[in-house]
């Protein structure tokens, strides 16, 4: 009984794990679906995004909201970009296994998370007046992340908002412009450490998340844009003690991302995505609303 109700235990730190840095966060997950990962910017401009997001799953409900700061900097040449996020989670919900009740509630900062993104073709640092020409062919970049395990954690409490575990996530990613049309393919791995006190002494260790995603993106006259996103990722197979908990993961998802600007400075971004596959029962439905201030270069 132990392990059966660990393994829901797990699936339930699953969902977290999803969306505990936050679903604006650009693609820290491998669960995430986000477009224009790898796009191009001017030098010296800054993103600020602040937004809420929604996931259910069943009875359990995850909301998070959560800020994040981006800098667009020169990388030999190369434009690049430098993200935080820092997100706050409420998780809820109440599930039953082999006729035991599993309840979650819990509330406060989730772990705090840092990204560096490098575009390595096909995006020159540029100025705001030099950006004015730039037109977009091909973009090759890559990117790595990591979780900074802040969040509030409780070792007596099965789900917590903090997971007292480093995610190190690299990636890589490419952007093919075709007139007023952007083909976004990228791949991502989520390398997890221990967690040595899980549910008192227990130690939770996780297999590595590979995930793949795409998107087809339109940009309208005004620089408003729509995408359609898919992602697959799999494994993550967890253990506690060394023991393994449940499977390893494969999930299908797919979404769209709609952004428009209302002036220079200001910007409404909505997403949605759902599970249309899911091996282990762990599909889950998500969707949120952001608005993004930037200033900056010169603008």
């Amino acid at each position: 009984m132990f392990l059966r109700s660990q393994a829901l235990t797990l699936r339930s730190r699953t969902l977290f794990w999803i969306f505990a840095l936050g679903f604006l966060s650009t693609g820290v997950q491998a669960q995430e679906i986000e477009a224009r990962a790898y796009s191009n910017a001017p030098i010296g401009i800054n993103f600020v995004t602040g937004g809420i997001a929604q996931v259910k799953s069943g009875t359990y409900k995850l909301t998070t909201e959560a800020i994040s700061l981006t800098h667009i900097l020169d990388v030999a040449g190369q434009s690049g970009r430098i993200s935080l996020v820092l997100p706050y989670s409420e998780l809820s919900g109440t599930g039953t296994l082999g006729g035991q009740a599993i309840n979650a509630s819990a509330e406060g900062l989730s772990d705090p998370m840092i990204k560096a993104s490098v575009n390595l073709y096909g995006a020159p640092a540029l100025s705001i007046s030099e950006f004015k020409n730039y037109q977009q062919d091909l973009i090759i970049g890559a990117s790595l992340a990591a979780s900074i395990p802040w969040g509030k954690y409780n070792s007596d409490q099965m789900i917590n908002v903090g997971g007292n575990r480093t995610v190190i996530q690299p990636g890589i990613g490419a952007s093919q412009a075709v007139g007023p049309w952007r083909l976004e393919l990228a791949g991502m791995a989520s390398i997890y450490t221990s967690n040595a006190n899980y549910l008192g002494n227990n130690t939770l260790s996780q297999n590595p998340v590979y995930s793949s995603e795409t998107h087809v993106i339109y940009y309208f006259p005004n620089t408003a844009w729509i995408s359609a996103d898919a992602t697959y990722f799999f494994g993550g197979q967890t253990y506690v003690n060394g023991t393994p908990v449940n499977s390893s993961q494969e999930n299908w998802r797919f979404g769209t991302t709609l952004s428009y600007p209302v002036d220079k400075h200001h910007s409404i971004r909505l997403t949605g995505s759902t599970g249309v596959y899911s091996r282990t029962d762990t599909s889950y439905n998500a969707v949120g609303i952001s608005w993004q201030y930037r200033w900056g270069g010169g603008l």
